[in-house]
């Protein structure tokens, strides 16, 4: 059997400032951008440079209640986490375009992390893993 998470709904206030900042700030790809009239939203997909996993569904509010959850949809906690293969050169460049940065990258027994807001301030974790991370043999189990 073969299953996988695609997408992760991103509740957001704009499709276009949304899509700015993760195509322009954070080097998403724009996967997808469909407008489908019969329900008057559009199908925003972006993903990660070089991934081929989990994509982010940029979802507009289209309620009150949803509009309540922009920007802390996990109650304050990190809710996505942002995985690189060099931690110090996207940290750079992340802080070169004006990402802020709410804890300072810090060692740990798992590898590389530091915490940043998104435009609407949902919490990311940037992080390297070690190379010997379960994660990461997970993902090289996978390759071969």
């Amino acid at each position: 059997m073969f299953q996988s998470i695609i997408h992760i709904a991103l509740v957001v206030q704009d499709y276009d400032d949304a899509i700015d900042f993760y195509t322009k700030k954070l080097n998403f790809t724009l996967v997808e951008d469909t407008y489908q009239p019969e329900q008057d939203k559009r199908w925003v997909v972006v993903s990660p440079p070089g991934s081929v996993g989990t994509t982010l569904l940029l979802a507009r509010a289209s309620t009150e209640e949803q509009e309540m959850f922009i920007g802390n949809q996990t109650g304050g906690r990190v809710f996505l986490f942002l995985n690189t293969n060099d931690f110090w050169r996207d940290y750079q460049d992340m802080l070169s375009k004006g990402i802020k940065f709410v804890r300072e990258p810090k060692e740990q027994p798992y590898g590389i992390v530091a915490v940043f807001k998104d435009l609407y301030g949902n919490l990311w974790d940037l992080l390297q893993l070690r190379d010997d991370h379960p994660q990461n043999r997970r993902h090289t189990a996978k390759l071969n």
